[in-house]
């Protein structure tokens, strides 16, 4: 049986091997900052390739809805709850560096004044059972 050459070999590998998708920019971030935000994705086992994007995203798309207050959709998809999505961030931003924090925190400081803008503020507040239980969870939602 005839030897197959290394470079057949090295081919074989190559289109075996996943391949990589980058992570969706998210818009006004330096290129710095996508990295930084890649290697925490990249080693915190709570995030995963593109999660802070895709969360950035989901908050966003809650607070476009239209209506002087918002509305909160049911709990049934964690993926599409918007207090999961800023559980997300929040997780990013405490575990980047100064730098990185500071242009993403700019970026989700916008959306938290919308979103402490159209909510109210709960009579008496409890800890819910999410992680971080942050002020997002003591804000009242029209129903």
């Amino acid at each position: 049986m005839p030897r197959r050459r290394p470079r057949a070999l090295r081919a074989q590998l190559w289109a075996n091997r996943r391949r990589y998708h980058p992570a969706p920019k998210i818009p006004g971030i330096s290129g710095r900052t996508h990295a930084a935000i890649a290697r925490i994705e990249f080693q915190h086992q709570y995030l995963g390739p593109g999660s802070v994007a895709g969360a950035l995203a989901e908050y966003q798309r809650f607070l476009r809805r239209s209506g002087r207050y918002l509305d909160l959709p049911l709990p049934a998809c964690p993926c599409c709850d918007p207090l999961e999505a800023r559980d997300v961030l929040e997780y990013a931003l405490r575990r980047l560096r100064h730098s990185a924090r500071t242009e993403l925190s700019q970026t989700v400081a916008r959306l938290d004044e919308e979103f402490y803008r159209r909510t109210l503020p709960e009579p008496r507040p409890h800890r819910p059972p999410g992680r971080f239980g942050g002020w997002w969870y003591h804000r009242i939602y029209e129903r």
